[in-house]
């Protein structure tokens, strides 16, 4: 999830929360300030009521609630002087005029005591309390909807602040993404006031430069050690091969000699396939483009034709799916002869050999003596099923290392008798997407 949404999805449950507390308390004070307006005009019947009746005993009389909104029963003086003003909450059955019949309505009770000419009374006050109660109805519902519209609005100010705050990090995050070391030539840069993202901005600065700096020296490394170690060891190669050519040494040195050339051999391809490696690692392959697996398979198994030949293999490709890649050409030639070498070496005499070229997957597989291989050390640099091998054992290392550059996915299994090495060109980008 985007920085910029997890900020909104904060700020959404943080305002919900607070919003939500304040129309609860917005609500029942709302109420309250309702029901003081109603105990204070109840009040003030009560001292009108009293008032009258210093007058005008007759009402002294009012038993029952008819037209009138209070009764008036007579108690005892013990009873009179404990009681206190009560308020209440309490339904009764009132008709207005648009009803039939007298229906329960909500009303708002007092409940008090006084004194008439040496006797006690308790006098009772109602109050209608519907219209009270739509207020409340109308009042909560608009309530309701200026906090939605409350919500809303500070959710869309709020992203679009955000938006425009985060801006520049987004700017500098696009940029790093675009940046590679040995083709660009200039550190991302953002035009911003924020102190958190200039301090950001410097910090990454900083890095950039080290990792510019190391990445010159490690490629000025490579350059030098593959012109140093391939010049003596091709001067001593050359000298060898002399010796042979003269003809004056006896069987043995002959041997000898021609053992130290192959052991000369193997070091020489043995640092081409580590130079190779740390260039791979280092990115030093940019000139991507699309090319055809198709063909690079055909010119692989053209290259081995003599060996296939020798070896009496049984040689098949059963699917040719035309299948393209966007990718250093140099590099698919070394994953894709690599893979097919591997199998051609490793197939024993008279043995079989499918390649298999799907829409997005190449697949090699052979048959050999050997039952199924580690999985977990087949592209570990050095690993080698066959000690006497010839090989680097860097071979599968190679291809696995390319595969990571690109985000292919290299995978490797044993079904019927036979290994195979697939390759989804796809991968992990298309499961990216």
């Amino acid at each position: 999830m985007k920085l910029l949404d997890q900020s909104l999805k904060y700020l959404s449950f943080s305002m919900l929360l607070v919003l939500s507390v304040w129309g609860v308390i917005f609500y029942f004070n709302m109420l309250r300030e309702i029901k003081e307006s109603i105990d204070e005009g109840l009040e003030n019947y009560k001292r009108l009521i009293v008032r009258k009746a210093q007058t005008d005993t007759a009402i002294l009389n009012n038993h029952e609630f008819d037209e009138r909104f209070y009764t008036i029963q007579e108690i005892s003086q013990s009873h009179a002087l404990s009681a206190k003003d009560r308020y209440a909450d309490t339904m009764m059955y009132m008709q207005d005029a648009d009803d039939e019949y007298p229906e329960l309505e909500p009303v708002r009770m007092l409940t008090t005591a006084f004194e008439h000419n040496g006797r006690y009374y308790e006098l009772t006050i109602v109050n209608s309390m519907v219209e009270e109660d739509d207020l409340v109805k109308e009042l909560f519902r608009e309530g309701l909807l200026l906090y939605l519209l409350l919500l809303a609005s500070v959710l869309v100010v709020n992203n679009i602040v955000l938006q425009r705050l985060w801006k520049p990090f987004y700017d500098l995050l696009q940029k790093l993404k675009a940046f590679r070391l040995g083709n660009s030539k200039e550190i991302p840069k953002i035009e911003t006031r924020t102190k958190e993202f200039l301090d950001l901005q410097q910090t990454i600065n900083t890095l950039l430069q080290h990792s510019m700096e190391t990445y010159e020296q490690q490629k000025e490394f490579i350059g030098n050690a593959s012109h140093e170690l391939q010049t003596p060891l091709a001067i001593a190669t050359g000298k060898l091969e002399l010796l042979l050519e003269k003809g004056a040494l006896k069987d043995s040195e002959a041997e000898t000699i021609a053992q130290v050339l192959q052991i000369i051999e193997r070091l020489t391809r043995l640092n081409k396939s580590l130079l190779l490696l740390t260039k791979i690692e280092n990115r030093q392959f940019p000139h991507d483009q699309v090319i055809s697996i198709n063909d690079i398979v055909q010119q692989a198994i053209e290259g081995l034709e003599e060996i296939i030949a020798f070896k009496k293999l049984n040689f098949s490709l059963e699917g040719n799916t035309p299948l393209t890649v966007k990718m250093d050409k140099a590099l698919a030639v070394i994953i894709v002869s690599n893979i097919i070498k591997n199998a051609v070496t490793h197939t024993t005499e008279k043995g079989r050999i499918i390649i298999d070229i799907s829409e997005h997957r190449l697949t090699v597989s052979n048959t050999a003596h050997t039952a199924a291989l580690d999985e977990e050390k087949i592209f570990n640099r050095f690993y080698k099923s066959d000690a006497s091998s010839g090989g680097t054992g860097l071979g599968l290392a190679i291809v696995k290392a390319i595969c990571g550059l690109y985000r292919f996915d290299v995978s490797y299994r044993f079904a019927h008798n036979m290994h195979c090495f697939q390759i989804d060109f796809a991968g992990k980008q298309r499961n990216r997407e």
